[in-house]
C-alpha cells in the first residue's frame, strides 16, 4: 500500500532535510542531526532511504517555500521547485505538446519560443534539484559501505537489507545523472568517494557520463529486489532494465554510437519478467493508479494528504486550462496548460470516441493557437484526474481539494513496448519486425476499447508512425523533448509546431537548444566548468 512508505518518506525528509551546494556535491545536508545519529541503527537506513527517494515529490526546506537547491526566482512559487514540474516543463513546454499562458511566471517566457538561456529560472532549477537529491544519494552510499556497517555492528539480514537500499540509491543517483546528460550534455560530477567539503567536482563528458550510467546500472542489477517484490514505490530490476532500455535508445544521441541491440535486449527482459499492459488507458494517470502493477515500472508517488506542493501531479491536473474540478476531481483549474494544434493534430478523432488516448477539453477552447500566452488558445487536457477508477473521490484527498494522489510514472510498459519498435526499425538485432508490429498493435487496440480498428499493418511501421504513436500514447509524460532530439526534429524544420521558436507557425532554431546551458552561477563557482557550445 503506497500510503505506508509515504509516511515515512515526509518524516524522514522533514526531519534532514538542509542546504547543499553542486560547487560540491558531496557535502551532507546543513543541520544539527549527524550521520552518527541517524545510520546508527537499520531503521535510521531505512529513513535515510525514504529521504532519498523523498526528494521526487517534496519541495520543502529549512524555510519551508522550496528546496534549498533551487534558485531565488524559483523559491517565489514553492511549487516551481518540485522534481517533476521542472524536468515536466522542459520537456513538454518546450515542444509541441504544451503552453502554459502566465508569462510572468519565472522562466516561463522563453521556453515555447526557444530563447532560454543560462539564468533562465527552470533550467537552472532542474540542474540544481537534481544535483539535490544526487548528494542525498551519494551521502547515503557513503554511509551505507560495508565498512560503516561492520563499524555500527550491523550484520546479518539488516546487513543484506540495507545493501538492497544502497543499490537503490545508485539507481535514483544513475537516473538523474542520466537527467542531467540528456538535459545538459556535460555536467559537473561526483560520487560518494569524493572528499566531503574538499574536492570542487570536475565536469565529465556526455559520452564518459553515458558510460559511468551504464555501468553503473549494470553492477547493481543483480542487488536491486526482483520485479514484484519491493515494497512500493521503491525500485527493483526492472527499474534499471527500463532505463537501460532508454539510455540504449538515445545512445546515438549522447556518444555518436547506435545501440539498439541493446536496447531490444532490455525491453525483452522487462517482457520476459511479464510486465504488460493495463487493461485500460485512461485508467493510467488517475488517482489509484499505484494498482496497475503490470503496467507501473518506476513511478513517483504523491499523496494528497502526505506530500502536499504545488508542483507534481497536482500540477498537471489543476494546471489544465478551463477543465472544470468535478472533471478533474479537484477544487479547480489554475487555467495554465494547453495544446497546440499540431499536437491535437496527431489524432484522427480528437473527441476520444475513436482513440481512448484523446483525452482533450474543448468546451470554450479554441484549437488553434494563435496566441501563446492567452488561455483559451489550445485545447487543455483530462488526462490527471484525482479520482478512482469507479468514479469516486481520491482515497487521501485533502478536504480543500488542493492536493492530488496520482502517482507519476517515470517508466511504464507502453513505454517499452514503443522502444522495441523503434530499436528494431532502426536496425537493432535480438527483435523481429513481426513481434514490433504485434506490440504496437496491443497499445492501438488498447487506446480503441479493444477494438481492432486502429491496427496497422506492416508497411504502415515506419519510424515516422513510431514518433507520432509516441506522442499520442505517452503524452504528458515528458518525453516528448528527447523523442524529437532523437528523430532531429526538435530544433530543424523537420517537423514545426506553433510558436517553436518564438513564431506562430513556428521556425527552426539553432542546433545548441538540443541541450540546455550549464547554469551562469554554477560556472562562476566552478572554475572546473566550460559552458555548453553556443551559449
Amino acid at each position: 500500500m503506497k500510503i505506508s512508505y509515504i509516511k515515512i518518506t515526509l518524516a524522514a525528509f522533514l526531519l534532514s532535510i538542509g542546504t547543499s551546494c553542486t560547487s560540491d556535491l558531496d557535502l551532507l545536508p546543513t543541520n544539527d542531526i549527524t550521520s552518527e545519529t541517524v545510520y546508527k541503527t537499520p531503521q535510521g537506513y531505512k529513513q535515510g532511504l525514504a529521504k532519498v527517494y523523498a526528494a521526487f515529490a517534496l519541495t520543502g526546506n529549512t524555510g519551508g517555500t522550496g528546496s534549498p537547491d533551487i534558485p531565488s526566482q524559483i523559491i517565489a512559487d514553492e511549487g516551481n521547485s518540485d522534481f517533476l514540474r521542472l524536468y515536466w516543463n522542459l520537456q513538454e513546454i518546450t515542444t509541441d505538446e504544451a503552453a502554459w499562458t502566465w508569462q510572468n511566471d519565472a522562466g516561463v517566457k522563453g521556453l515555447k519560443e526557444m530563447s532560454w538561456s543560462a539564468i533562465n529560472p527552470i533550467v537552472n532549477g532542474l540542474y540544481y534539484r537534481s544535483f539535490f537529491q544526487i548528494t542525498l544519494c551519494n551521502d547515503f552510499i557513503r554511509e551505507s559501505s560495508d565498512a560503516n556497517l561492520s563499524k555500527r555492528g550491523i550484520t546479518g539480514t539488516d546487513a543484506d537489507n540495507i545493501r538492497k537500499y544502497r543499490a537503490e540509491a545508485r539507481f535514483i543517483r544513475a537516473y538523474q545523472y542520466w537527467v542531467l546528460m540528456d538535459m545538459y550534455g556535460n555536467p559537473p560530477f561526483a560520487t560518494e568517494n569524493d572528499a566531503i567539503g574538499t574536492t570542487i567536482p570536475k565536469q565529465i563528458q556526455r559520452k564518459d557520463l553515458f558510460n559511468y550510467i551504464e555501468s553503473e546500472l549494470k553492477a547493481i542489477e543483480n542487488d536491486l529486489i526482483a520485479p514484484g517484490q519491493n515494497e512500493y514505490p521503491r525500485a527493483e530490476k526492472s527499474a534499471a532494465w527500463a532505463l537501460l532500455s532508454r539510455l540504449y535508445l538515445n545512445a546515438e544521441v549522447y556518444t555518436g554510437t547506435p545501440k539498439y541491440t541493446d536496447a531490444i535486449t532490455y525491453c525483452n527482459k522487462l517482457r520476459d519478467a511479464n510486465y504488460g499492459l493495463h487493461t485500460n488507458y485512461r485508467e493510467l494517470t488517475i488517482a489509484d493508479n499505484h494498482l496497475n502493477t503490470k503496467e507501473n515500472i518506476f513511478m513517483i508517488a504523491y499523496d494528497g494528504t502526505n506530500t502536499q506542493n504545488w508542483g507534481g501531479t497536482t500540477y498537471l491536473t489543476h494546471g489544465q486550462a478551463a477543465l472544470p474540478g468535478d472533471l478533474s476531481g479537484t477544487n479547480g483549474n489554475w487555467g495554465g496548460l494547453r495544446h497546440s494544434q499540431n499536437f491535437v493534430s496527431l489524432f484522427v478523432d480528437p473527441s476520444g470516441n475513436t482513440d481512448v488516448r484523446a483525452q482533450f477539453y474543448t468546451t470554450g477552447q479554441n484549437k488553434d493557437m494563435t496566441d501563446l500566452y492567452t488561455g483559451t488558445d489550445g485545447y487543455s487536457s483530462s488526462k490527471y484526474r484525482n479520482k478512482t477508477r469507479s468514479g469516486a473521490k481520491a482515497p487521501h484527498q485533502d478536504l480543500a481539494g488542493n492536493f492530488v494522489d496520482i502517482d507519476f510514472p517515470l517508466f511504464r510498459m507502453g513505454e517499452i513496448y514503443l522502444t522495441y519498435a523503434e530499436a528494431v526499425l532502426r536496425g537493432g538485432t535480438g527483435g523481429d519486425l513481426s513481434t514490433a508490429l504485434s506490440l504496437v498493435n496491443q497499445l492501438r487496440t488498447r487506446a480503441y476499447n479493444g477494438k481492432t480498428a486502429g491496427n496497422i499493418v506492416s508497411n504502415q511501421l515506419t519510424l515516422d508512425f513510431v514518433l507520432d504513436e509516441r506522442g499520442r500514447e505517452l503524452y504528458y509524460e515528458a518525453q516528448r523533448r528527447t523523442d524529437l532530439v532523437r528523430f532531429k526534429k526538435f530544433t530543424t524544420g523537420a517537423y514545426l509546431w506553433a510558436w517553436k521558436g518564438g513564431t506562430v507557425n513556428g521556425r527552426s532554431v539553432e542546433d545548441k537548444y538540443n541541450i540546455f546551458p550549464i547554469p551562469a552561477n554554477d560556472l562562476s563557482s566552478n572554475p572546473n566548468l566550460v559552458q555548453n557550445k553556443g551559449y
